[in-house]
């Protein structure tokens, strides 16, 4: 018989709690937060008030929901970075009393660790050693799983994060936000070859987007000087080809990663593995290259506590309990 565990995930604006017990995940249970769309991003301060709102009634319905009671909880989990360190703060402090009320054991979790173990919650689950696309609104990575504990990062983005990318492309479109998805829905009815915008080059297995966004945008400005509508008249094009061109970037890395460890087995993991485009192409360079791909279900790639579960149970089976003492790190690294 395996744990009964209870995650909580509050690293930026979703409040989250999952329980999993013998290494099923039995719910998750979400709480979004639509007052960032009236500032075009999430406001730190307002993200942390709306998670004491909501971890209090999300905690309580994720144990109703798995029908089990506090006291048949064997350890209580927690994000404690990377994120807002506001956000985080709420969780973290939930957690700790909890577990000290209960007499129970801590389990911390690494944020980005946990989108890789995502692939473990449902089937098909990657084999080790895999190579793991992780990508979100504030990181880009590839890393060599060799384990479900023992991972390394073995190339990252050097300034901006692909989910900045998009984001901050989609308002310079004046798309409100979270504008990524948008652009990725626009895009499906685009021609992806339309517009050309450069791919910047950096050593290794590393990224980097902050030149395609700066491209992105002297491009839209010089287009507006001859059309004020072209945005209007062109936005679907405009999407497709920014995306496409996003996209390239990413899986020529991967790509480099695979040849250089001998690697076929390959996953995507973190918010934008939602994209419909990336998913797509990862499809068509598997029949091309004869790539195993693993992406988990969709309500697993956005942040959620089932990926904290996930990770938590395998952290308990190895005994590493953290202490009351632990505090959330905003920079947490692997």
């Amino acid at each position: 018989m395996g744990p009964t565990i209870l995650a909580i995930e509050s690293s930026c604006d979703e409040t989250s709690a999952a329980v999993i017990k013998n290494g099923k995940v039995l719910n998750n249970i979400i709480a979004t937060q639509s007052v960032h769309e009236n500032y075009g991003g999430v406001v730190p301060e307002l993200a942390s008030r709306a998670h004491q709102q909501n971890i209090v009634p999300v905690v309580h319905e994720a144990l109703k929901t798995a029908r089990i009671n506090k006291g048949h909880l064997d350890a209580v989990a927690f994000t404690r970075g990377p994120g807002l360190l506001g956000a985080l703060l709420v969780g973290t402090s939930f957690a700790k009393a909890l577990a000290l009320g209960l007499s129970i054991p801590l389990i911390e979790v690494q944020h980005m660790q946990a989108h890789i173990l995502a692939h473990f919650i449902d089937d098909p689950k990657p084999k080790f050693p895999f190579l793991c696309l992780t990508v979100s609104g504030g990181h880009t990575q590839v890393v060599l799983v060799r384990d479900y504990l023992d991972m390394e990062v073995i190339g990252e983005t050097i300034d901006d994060a692909v989910g900045e990318a998009f984001d901050k492309s989609a308002k310079l479109l004046g798309l409100p936000y979270p504008g990524g998805p948008l652009v990725d829905r626009y895009a499906q009815q685009g021609d992806p070859l339309r517009f050309t915008f450069p791919s910047s080059e950096v050593e290794g297995l590393n990224f980097s987007f902050s030149g395609i966004k700066t491209a992105f945008l002297y491009f839209l400005r010089e287009e507006k000087k001859k059309d004020e509508r072209f945005i209007e008249k062109n936005l679907h094009d405009i999407c497709a080809s920014l995306q496409y061109s996003l996209i390239r970037m990413l899986l020529k890395k991967l790509s480099k990663a695979s040849e250089q460890y001998g690697i076929q087995a390959l996953a995507l993991a973190g918010g934008v593995s939602a994209n419909s485009g990336l998913r797509k192409a990862m499809d068509e360079a598997a029949a091309k290259r004869g790539w195993n791909v693993y992406i988990p279900a969709f309500q697993y790639c956005t942040d959620n506590a089932a990926m904290i579960a996930m990770t938590a149970h395998f952290k308990f089976l190895k005994k590493e309990f953290a202490s009351l003492r632990v505090s959330p790190e905003a920079r947490m690294r692997f």
